[in-house]
């Protein structure tokens, strides 16, 4: 942890943007394609490297999520994408997943590039597996016409809160980066 190889400039997928070259982004490049070239969505309904800014006591935290996926204007997806083992990825990308929105995004994503694992945000029941496992645009839509939107109570966003900051800073106290120091 903490030691991540620049490979040089590269242009963002989604954006358009000249960004940090690594292994990591090369992955996050991959996974916006795939978005777009096989399960139908728009870049104008992905955002990537969304900030969430929490406030923890008198603390100000940040986190981030990788991507941000929007079906009829309602945030459907929450990927986050982390190297190795996804499993130990799944309860910070829930807490993310839950408190990114006034109500518990649908859908949340944990990834490693290669493998991924399609939760269901509210329960935490890991739905399916795979790449392949993550919904077309067609499917979201048809899923979000039945799925009621849940709100979480203040009690409930706190511990969701203090739960994503304390996995970023295990994951992140040895490292700083263009995602997690930037000043933007």
């Amino acid at each position: 942890m903490g030691h991540k190889r620049i490979l040089g400039k590269t242009i963002d997928f989604l954006t358009g943007r000249e960004i940090t070259d690594t292994d990591d982004e090369r992955y996050r490049q991959k996974l916006a394609r795939f978005l777009v070239e096989e399960k139908g969505y728009a870049k104008a309904e992905i955002e990537s490297k969304r900030r969430l800014e929490m406030t923890i006591g008198n603390e100000k935290v940040l986190s981030m999520v990788d991507f941000v996926v929007k079906v009829d204007g309602t945030v459907f997806l929450a990927i986050r994408y982390g190297p190795g083992s996804i499993v130990t990825r799944e309860r910070p990308a829930l807490a993310s997943a839950r408190i990114m929105e006034n109500y518990e995004v649908p859908i949340t994503i944990v990834t490693n590039g290669e493998d991924a694992e399609v939760l269901d945000t509210f329960s935490g029941r890991v739905m399916e597996t795979g790449l392949e496992a993550v919904p077309h645009k067609n499917a979201a839509v048809k899923q979000l016409k039945n799925i009621k939107l849940h709100h979480l109570s203040e009690k409930q966003l706190e511990t969701e809160k203090r739960v994503l900051s304390a996995y970023d800073w295990l994951e992140h106290s040895l490292e700083c980066d263009d995602d997690w120091c930037a000043d933007e």
